[in-house]
């Protein structure tokens, strides 16, 4: 765990709303000069506390009209299979998440879909076609109440 003080707080939480802020703004609003900024978000990145800095686009605008979770069960929990799993779930541009879980599922998979048809054919290729899969349950999203990757940067245990 990266060992974090009030700034590298405050620089997360803005940088996980707007990336795009310039070392300059962001001295601005956590009390740092520009050039301490820089240093610190190069090493948050280097001890990989920023993972990624992403544009979050709009599936609808782009064609994908459709959002799916779906819940996974494999057949047997061996490590080939999960890891064999994990990696065509990794290399498929329509998973925007998968997550391994505990729980009656194994994985839980966050999808875009142009609509029906293409997500047919995305469960014939990695479902039903998939002898290590046992069963699938899919829910539609009907509205995107909240969509995110940030985590909170305050210190309560909420």
């Amino acid at each position: 765990m990266a060992d974090l003080d009030a700034f590298d707080r405050k620089l997360l939480a803005l940088v996980q709303e707007n990336a795009r802020l310039t070392a300059e703004q962001l001295g601005e609003r956590v009390g740092l000069s520009a050039s301490a900024c820089h240093r610190r978000l190069r090493r948050l990145r280097e001890a990989g506390v920023i993972e990624a800095e992403i544009a979050v686009v709009a599936p609808e605008t782009v064609g994908r009209s459709l959002t799916m979770i779906v819940e996974v069960s494999l057949e047997r929990e061996h490590p080939h299979i999960i890891d064999a799993f994990k990696r065509s779930m990794r290399a498929t541009p329509e998973v925007m998440q998968c997550y391994y879980v505990t729980g009656d599922a194994d994985f839980i998979i966050i999808l875009t879909a142009r609509d029906m048809k293409s997500y047919e054919r995305f469960t014939q290729r990695f479902f039903f076609d998939n002898p290590q899969v046992r069963k699938f349950r899919t829910f539609v999203v009907m509205d995107r109440t909240k969509v995110g990757l940030g985590v909170p940067m305050d210190d309560r245990d909420d």
